[in-house]
């Protein structure tokens, strides 16, 4: 799997990490090997522009996706899920750095939440109705369990 990462926030962060959960988020949905994703971490002031720009409403936000290729998760019996561009990621560090304290777990746990939660953005999934929200949260935190879980840890994903 082919993900990109592109640091313009300022702030610096484990890029690599960033791929490897990708990769293993990517996988844990089985999408095709050779699926691309492309991460960029900016400043408040282009989030707050991008905000802006593409949903009208003030101010920074934490993660902004654009899908691009319209995929989905593959299903377990899939010969091959389909090969394309995932699509594009916004993080932008320091509105995590502001939640992860505010949650109690850090900055780093909260761009993990983030860069799972704008994954699964792309792939289709919602949070604006309660049976929406309730799903993809219940994804997005059977995924961190996952990657957070010793033996993954050891295996170096």
């Amino acid at each position: 799997m082919n993900v990109e990462v592109n640091n313009e926030s300022g702030v610096e962060i484990d890029a690599h990490g960033l791929m490897r959960l990708s990769r293993f988020v990517m996988s844990s949905l089985r999408l095709h090997p050779e699926c691309e994703l492309s991460i960029k971490l900016v400043d408040e002031d282009t989030m707050a522009r991008y905000h802006v720009e593409f949903l009208d409403l003030p101010g920074p936000t934490d993660v902004m996706s654009w899908p691009m290729d319209e995929l989905r998760p593959g299903a377990e019996d899939d010969a091959e899920p389909p090969l394309g561009h995932l699509g594009d990621i916004a993080l932008c560090p320091t509105v995590a750095a502001t939640q992860g304290t505010k949650a109690g777990h850090g900055t780093w746990a909260e761009l993990e939440l983030l860069t799972v939660h704008g994954i699964l953005h792309l792939l289709g999934y919602d949070h604006a109705e309660p049976a929406e929200k309730a799903e993809m949260w219940d994804v997005q935190g059977r995924l961190l369990e996952a990657w957070r879980s010793p033996a993954n840890r050891m295996e170096g994903v």
